[in-house]
């Protein structure tokens, strides 16, 4: 049985007390009831306080409501038993049977267990890269690339129409000098002021050359445009492989300039500046245009168009947004870098001014700088970009896996110092290591199963297996792996609705350490020993490691991290 299954339960007597006059609730029985695996062994399979948040609006005592709807529930088949503790709180103890079936439940979904429809119907934009195509992406990026990859997925688990975008900044002068860097390396000149440096320039430089037979001896400025447009494209390319190769994947690439272009209606600048002219929401001074955002409480008004003319980031951020909108997202989230705290109250009041709820359309979050240490000294060096470290770097000489999930296991907000030497040692000190071991070691049992000929019963998917006996599944680590396994809906839903995938890479480290004190316990062997026959207790067990690593596969999925077979 699992929360959400008891919780209906639970609504059912709620429901059948209320038809009966027995209770009455002015705002009508609750849709779901919150329900919860207790602390301390001792009291019961699940917990619920409904009682305490419903007996004032009942006019009844909660201990006195708790023994009604305990009382009630104990006709469940699902049930064993109900006690009330302290001023009204209900300590549910599940049937062995009931609890078992939950193996069943979990290799009957496979796949999609663990997915929900809390956010059915949402459209989310999920924009968590924003970078110049003027270099390799940098270990700045490489933070937002997990996380907002692992966001996007869990998102989509709890049931959204999620798309994924990256933000080219393609607009402004880091093009030319971006081009005249690559001209300089072509030509043998000095690096421009304000130009790119690093051995990547060189490796474009030829690139650019090779791709484009004499582009370097054209006349100007079409030798700019030129160099500028092929450059952009081979960087933008060298961007996308990149994070492919990082298992991250955008579904949307935009461009800023894009934003710019003749004829853009809903989200392009021009179009923009109409619609806040029209709202009311902007005004000349001092020769420029403001949006005065401050009365949407920004600390100050910002500049659309400066007094010479020139539009800022803040007007394309605008129109951007407006895009996004006029595509049909409902929520648009941001990833930001630590250097953006101030962006969070002007996209707010942006957002305003447009006519929108910011709480109800946006979502701003900040991340936390890295560090990447080596034998305890930062690394800060790229052998190819110079004073960055790049992404690509990173995930050869860390892996990608051991990458991803350390740095998917804490909030977006918390400053993280990764260690290379403990994020890649193959030692159960080693979060991503245990975890993956978890699943590399259902799969060895599973291999030894089959090897003696134990084969999953026919019929789990439709409850018809009667080879499959759940109540055999009665010892007290049986119980804890049950409803251990039994979270994972729960944990994705709130990983989703709060953003913050770190509480899947915990969820699966604590499942690692119930699954490995049960594979510890000689009486939940699944493997008969020696000559001993196959009993229906061995195939009940096999069922229930076939979900474990279910699950344990599931959820280093929504973080981007391979489930190995063999370690």
């Amino acid at each position: 049985m699992t929360p959400e299954q008891l919780s209906t339960a639970i609504v059912d007597v709620l429901t059948t007390l209320s038809d009966d006059g027995v209770l009455a609730l002015p705002d009508g029985v609750p849709a779901s009831v919150t329900v919860e695996r207790p602390r301390q062994k001792g009291h019961g399979d699940y917990a619920t306080n409904v009682a305490l948040q419903l007996a004032k609006k009942a006019h009844t005592n909660p201990r006195s409501l708790a023994e009604l709807i305990g009382a009630r529930l104990t006709e469940h088949d699902s049930v064993a038993g109900v006690e009330v503790a302290g001023p009204g709180f209900l300590n549910v103890t599940v049937s062995t049977g009931a609890q078992g079936a939950v193996a069943a439940q979990v290799v009957a979904a496979g796949p999609a267990y663990g997915h929900t429809e809390t956010l059915a119907g949402q459209r989310i934009n999920v924009e968590f890269i924003s970078a110049n195509p003027t270099g390799p992406l940098h270990l700045g990026h490489t933070r937002w690339a997990v996380l907002g990859d692992a966001i996007g997925r869990v998102l989509s688990a709890a049931g959204a129409d999620v798309t994924r975008e990256f933000y080219i900044n393609d607009r402004g002068v880091q093009m030319n000098h971006f081009a005249a860097s690559i001209i300089a390396a072509a030509t043998g000149q000095e690096k421009p002021e304000d130009g790119y440096a690093g051995g990547y320039i060189d490796d474009l430089a030829k690139a650019v050359g090779d791709a484009v037979p004499g582009i370097f001896e054209l006349p100007e400025p079409e030798r700019t445009a030129a160099v500028r447009a092929k450059g952009y494209e081979l960087q933008l390319a060298e961007q996308q492989e990149s994070l492919e190769s990082f298992n991250t994947h955008f579904d949307v690439w935009f461009s800023e300039l894009s934003l710019h272009e003749e004829g853009q209606e809903d989200g392009g600048v021009p179009h923009t500046l109409e619609r806040l002219k029209d709202l009311g929401h902007v005004y000349e001074e001092g020769g420029a245009l403001w949006m005065r955002t401050t009365d949407f409480g920004d600390d100050k008004d910002r500049v659309l168009i400066k007094s010479d003319g020139e539009l800022t980031y803040f007007a394309s951020d605008t129109a951007y947004y407006l895009n996004k909108r006029a595509r049909g997202f409902d929520h648009c989230i941001y990833l930001l870098g630590a250097d953006h705290h101030g962006y969070v109250g002007r996209l707010r009041a942006m957002a305003a001014c447009v006519g929108d709820d910011p709480d109800q359309t946006l979502d701003v979050m900040i991340g936390q700088l890295v560090k990447i240490l080596r034998e305890g000294q930062e690394v800060k060096l790229s052998k190819r970009a110079g004073n960055i470290v790049t992404l690509t770097e990173l995930a050869e000489e860390i892996g990608v896996d051991a990458l991803r999930y350390s740095l998917a296991r804490y909030p977006a907000d918390s400053p993280l110092t990764l260690d290379i030497a403990e994020i890649t040692k193959a030692s159960n000190d080693n979060p991503v290591y245990y975890v993956q071991y978890a699943h590399a070691r259902t799969c060895a049992m599973l291999r030894n199963a089959a090897d003696l000929g134990m084969v999953l019963p026919a019929g789990l998917a439709d409850g018809s297996a009667t080879e499959f006996d759940p109540s055999l599944l009665a010892h007290e680590r049986d119980g804890e792996l049950l409803r251990a396994l039994a979270e994972f809906p729960r944990v994705v839903a709130a990983a989703a609705e709060l953003r913050e995938p770190h509480r899947v890479a915990r969820y699966l480290e604590e499942t690692a350490s119930v699954f490995n004190k049960w594979y510890d316990t000689k009486e939940c062997r699944m493997l008969p020993q020696g000559d001993e026959p196959v009993m229906p207790a061995n195939i009940a067990r096999m069922v229930l490691v076939v979900a474990t690593q279910t699950v344990v596969g599931n959820g280093l999925a929504l973080l981007g991290v391979s489930a190995p077979e063999r370690m």
